[in-house]
């Protein structure tokens, strides 16, 4: 009789039920705290709670549970990835996109090379099963690359350096490239068992998606939606503070997230552009309602309004950092086969092929240095840009150091940009989500990766999503200041003009 009534049945949670759930979300914080305190990467602490309350370990959290905290998790991800957006550098995006994608490249075809040279030649894995572990070991994790910039200094903000525009390009070229092989892959069983799949459109598919939606977004908010919302909801939306400013935010990351999906591209890449293309609308002039100094200024005078950053402080930041992005790490955690990586052959195979793949997109950062002595800074107007931040931003530099306006003029600016490249190399080591639901489908929809090839990428992605972001705490914590003070570092925002 109770299943054809048309509600839930209300029960008491038991106890023990309530006492578990109180323990983990506790747990989560402590970790979450203790690993940013200790190593500047507090995702590690969720990650490793993961491991213990969930399948792979004690199994103390119901499996209904766990599918729940995964589907809160991922809307954790979704969120990170916007606040992102909302507060990436369009400007140095655009500046430093032919880099990005030099970096981009080499984090890809760099590791499914190694793959080969190891896995295929060394220990005799099929050349199929090579492709798809290399596949997932080629991407990077995006929801980590901006948890660690956010979280790893609290004196620099690294979304706002050079390095670190760079990082969330190639970053999000990455996790674009990864969806067109995670495509390629899903429907590798269907290839293998005969049926009649179109290859030509199971690649292009999400190439021309991500393509289009990548070139449309600016030039659709340029011309077309931030004209209109300027002169018709603008002023309008200063009445309503955050109230107009959220439901704005949820329907445009509703929209970009849905056209993501079915256009067949990542839902991860909607997002950062939904953000993005929040950035462009309100206009720039000093007297638009969204030029505020802060949060406060925006609430207190009636005809400002509070930027959608702030509204996203206001009302997301608080969930996302406490609940969400734990959550999300924790169901990484999950996914682990703990327990079965534990035989010898899984250890070898695993240790060895972790240290190659954080080689393989650690050496990405060398494109830093390179950069630097190719670059002609005597005719560049970023170079003297660069320059004024340098001085402005630290005042105290001894004479020499930025006299000529760059790092690529001396010995000593080339040895300036060994920290940034250290860092962009190992903030693209860790592999996170994209990795594991790449090698996930690999063993479970297709018959070619073996069971000893499903726990060799497990080794390699679960420490390289632990040690990238250590080493990147660690760097941070010692050279933070002065990759925030050099080149690489920050770069001040246009002041608004006045309208003409």
């Amino acid at each position: 009789m109770a299943s054809s009534e048309r509600f839930l049945q209300y029960h008491e949670p038991g106890i023990v039920d309530i006492l578990i759930i109180v323990s983990f979300f506790t747990f989560l914080w402590i970790a979450d705290k203790i690993s940013t305190k200790l190593i500047r990467a507090g995702i590690i602490g969720p990650i490793i709670v993961g491991i213990i309350y969930g399948q792979p370990l004690a199994d103390i959290l119901h499996n209904g549970w766990q599918e729940t905290f995964l589907y809160l998790g991922y809307i954790g991800l979704i969120l990170i990835i916007f606040e992102g957006g909302l507060s990436a550098r369009l400007d140095l995006l655009r500046a430093n996109l032919f880099l990005s994608l030099c970096a981009a490249a080499t984090g890809v075809i760099l590791p499914i090379c190694l793959s080969y040279l190891l896995l295929y030649l060394g220990f005799a894995y099929g050349a199929v099963e090579t492709f798809i572990i290399g596949a997932a070991l080629s991407a990077t994790s995006l929801g980590t690359t901006f948890a660690v910039i956010s979280g790893s200094s609290k004196s620099v903000d690294l979304a706002q350096t050079r390095v670190g525009a760079v990082l969330v390009s190639a970053a999000v070229i990455d996790d674009v490239t990864g969806l067109v092989m995670l495509s390629v892959i899903h429907d590798l069983g269907h290839l293998s068992g005969g049926s009649d799949v179109n290859l030509g459109w199971l690649i292009g598919r999400p190439i021309v998606a991500s393509a289009a939606m990548a070139i449309l977004t600016p030039l659709l908010s340029k011309f077309v939606f931030a004209p209109i919302f300027r002169k018709y909801i603008e002023r309008r939306f200063a009445l309503y503070d955050h109230l107009s400013n959220i439901v704005l935010m949820i329907l445009v990351l509703c929209a970009f997230i849905s056209i993501a999906a079915y256009a067949g591209t990542s839902v991860l890449f909607g997002a950062f552009l939904a953000g993005s293309f929040l950035t462009y609308l309100p206009s720039k002039v000093p007297e638009g309602p969204f030029v505020v100094l802060s949060r406060e200024e925006g609430e207190r005078e009636r005809h400002k309004s509070p930027t959608f950053v702030h509204t996203f402080e206001y009302y997301c930041l608080d969930a996302q950092k406490v609940v969400l992005e734990p959550l999300f790490f924790a169901s990484i955690g999950f996914a682990i086969p703990f327990l079965d990586l534990w035989t010898g052959s899984a250890i070898w195979h695993g240790v060895v092929y972790t240290l190659l793949m954080l080689i393989g997109k650690f050496l990405v950062g060398i494109w830093i240095p390179i950069w630097a002595l190719v670059e002609k800074p005597s005719s560049s107007q970023t170079t003297k840009t660069e320059a004024d931040t340098v001085e402005s931003a630290s005042p105290t530099l001894e004479d020499g150091e930025v006299q000529n306006g760059s790092t690529s003029n001396s010995g000593k600016g080339i040895g300036a940009t060994i920290s940034p490249g250290v860092l962009l190399g190992l903030a693209m080591v860790a592999r996170g989500e994209i990795g594991l639901l790449i090698v996930e489908i690999g063993y479970n929809n297709t018959d070619y990766v073996s069971q000893a090839g499903f726990h060799t990428a497990i080794w390699a992605i679960l420490f390289n999503t632990i040690l990238g972001p250590i080493g990147v705490g660690l760097l941070v914590k010692y050279k933070g200041e002065a990759i925030g003070k050099g080149a690489w570092g920050l770069i001040p925002k246009a002041e608004p003009k006045n309208r003409a």
